[in-house]
């Protein structure tokens, strides 16, 4: 059942949990929660987000996954965090602080799990992140550790500039690359 309207507005400032496995092959990280995601408790759950479809099209899982099924993900070596916890209606409510905060909170992270990849959902989000303001999309010669660096396409489908097929071609091109 989807939230309400009071869910939605109650999910403000709210977090989710991370996904999170042993071994983990990739760690996406989404920019930050969207009230329906928070209301509900599950990542890139608002209807329309490309997330779910773009991972199944990419070949990293074997069927589309519901939001619902994200406890499923670490059984294909792949989690899920966000830059900035806090959930908001949109991003742009975010300070350029909480992002800063963010990347060092990611760079923890990272040290204590392990991935082999981060692999961070939002180009605007990772360049201020990481301090790297003329990244791209796609992988980064920058590396936590060990931990390789990606820019994935923001999944929402507020960002029109790129479709459902090409944000699952460079989750393809992220599978190939390191799995």
């Amino acid at each position: 059942m989807a939230p309400t309207k009071a869910d939605l507005e109650a999910a403000r400032n709210a977090t989710i949990e991370d996904v999170l496995g042993p071994g983990l092959d990739v760690l996406f990280c989404g920019i930050n929660p969207s009230l329906y995601s928070a209301a509900t408790g599950h990542h890139f759950a608002r209807p329309g987000n490309r997330f779910w479809p773009a991972l199944h099209l990419s070949g990293l899982v074997l069927r589309r996954l519901a939001p619902s099924e994200q406890h499923l993900l670490p059984s294909y070596g792949l989690g899920i965090t966000n830059v900035v916890a806090r959930a908001t209606a949109r991003a742009d409510e975010l300070a350029p602080e909480e992002f800063r905060e963010g990347g060092a909170r990611l760079a923890r992270l990272v040290a204590e799990v392990h991935p082999r990849v981060l692999a961070v959902a939002g180009v605007s989000a990772y360049r201020v992140a990481f301090a790297c303001p003329a990244a791209r999309v796609g992988p980064q010669e920058e590396t936590i550790g060990e931990t390789a660096l990606w820019v994935l396409p923001n999944p929402s489908g507020l960002n029109a500039h790129w479709t459902l097929e090409a944000i699952a071609a460079e989750m393809g091109r992220l599978r190939t690359a390191h799995l």
